[in-house]
């Protein structure tokens, strides 16, 4: 086969069905397919506008095309783009000097996704207690309905089967224990333990805040074995529910905390804090990245980071939290037979179906996208919404209006 480019193949048209014909079959995507988006506003190949509720799943917090992002990214571009590790740059220096100043951590290891950041984090737990304690304690627990990432190790981490099956030996020393569950938590915490990961509210497994209880048991169980407790905050973290990361709500602070999806607001980059002590349990070598801590991902992260932070901005992440959550309280009333009590953080939102709609609530998201509003699912049974923190009080109401429109649809059949 001739490896020379057609010369009309980058500009040949594609459509939903490009995706089945050349693409590896890991996603099941919508059947629009978004060219632009602007704010919280998408359009089509077709022209139709959407809501996006979805945010590309708690990624982009200050919305599609920020112009302050935008703006800064263009500069860096034309500055300089990539050096690899074996040279730091000025965005990366000044991205983990904020978020060390923002919060408990003292060091910042950068990488490009929140699998990798938890991933870091796991290795730096099992090498930390390995050269602490010795390779007796190396046992990893983690919740059930977790997820904590997509590699082998971080998809053995997360608690559901249904992301294993197939990928087996898995690695070891492993165990899952149910979520707010302090007695499982207990029993399951010994003095072989070398890390307890936990997310402070659980994403894809349904939308369900931690019992700060449940936390600060986590935390006392870890301090009286030795093991360090990890919080997963791909999601929740970067102003979702309402402040910098959750912890900050919840009494408890972590050894090691991740970061990933908002704080590049689309452009790929993760994060794991941690302090000195733990942090100089990875020598030089011990770990890397080759793209981690680029200055174009950097750049982003640094003006994310100083938007999101500001105490007006994460009042009104509260203030709009409290807004939708009153309108998904009434819809859940007014349509009982289809919904449950929402529950969430801030804008971190599930509404579960009903019993007689389980399994659904991807039937009734695909009937809000035709009507033009873009929602999320958490599991088959709950409807996730994750906006913008930059959502307005027009759209909550559009939102609202759509929901109804479609629950009245979905309903009908």
């Amino acid at each position: 086969m001739n490896a020379k480019l057609d010369s009309g193949v980058t500009t040949r048209p594609v459509t939903r069905q490009t995706f089945d014909e050349v693409l590896v079959p890991t996603y099941a995507p919508a059947a629009m397919v978004p060219v632009r988006a602007s704010g919280l506003d998408v359009w089509d190949q077709e022209g139709k506008q959407y809501l996006d509720f979805t945010s590309g799943i708690a990624v982009s917090s200050l919305g599609h095309a920020n112009p302050v992002l935008v703006d800064a990214l263009t500069k860096q571009i034309n500055t300089l783009w990539h050096l690899g590790n074996g040279y730091t740059n000025e965005p990366v220096l000044r991205l983990a000097t904020a978020l060390t100043e923002a919060t408990f951590a003292d060091r910042a290891f950068f990488c490009n996704s929140g699998a990798e950041a938890n991933e870091a984090a796991l290795k730096l737990a099992r090498k930390y207690a390995h050269t602490k304690f010795g390779p007796h304690k190396s046992r990893i627990v983690s919740c059930l309905s977790s997820f904590h990432g997509r590699t082998l190790f971080t998809v053995s981490v997360g608690g559901q089967p249904k992301y294993t099956e197939g990928f087996e030996p898995l690695p070891q020393d492993i165990n899952h224990i149910p979520y707010n569950d302090i007695e499982a938590a207990r029993a399951a915490i010994t003095n072989d333990v070398a890390a307890v990961i936990v997310e402070p509210i659980q994403g894809e497994g349904g939308v369900i805040p931690g019992n700060p209880d449940y936390l600060k048991a986590l935390r006392e169980f870890c301090d009286q074995t030795g093991a360090l407790l990890v919080f997963d905050e791909v999601q929740s973290g970067v102003g979702r529910t309402g402040s910098l990361y959750a912890y900050t709500q919840m009494g408890v602070t972590p050894d090691i905390l991740t970061s990933a999806k908002a704080l590049g607001n689309g452009y790929p980059i993760g994060a794991m804090l941690t302090t000195n002590e733990i942090a100089q349990h990875f020598g030089v070598g011990s770990h890397g990245t080759t793209y981690g801590g680029n200055p174009l991902a950097a750049t982003v992260g640094l003006k994310v980071v100083e938007t999101i932070s500001q105490p007006a901005f994460l009042e009104r992440v509260k203030e709009a939290s409290a807004k939708i959550m009153a309108n998904l309280d009434k819809l859940s009333q007014d349509y009982p037979q289809l919904f449950g009590k929402p529950r969430g953080m801030g804008l971190l939102i599930g509404l579960p179906v009903a019993e007689g709609y389980k399994g659904r609530a991807k039937d009734y998201t695909k009937t809000a996208e035709k009507l033009g509003l873009m929602l999320l699912i958490a599991g088959p049974d709950v409807v996730r919404l994750a906006p913008a923190l930059v959502v307005s009080d027009a759209q909550i109401a559009e939102a609202d209006r759509i929901m109804r429109e479609a629950a009245d649809a979905f309903l009908a059949g």
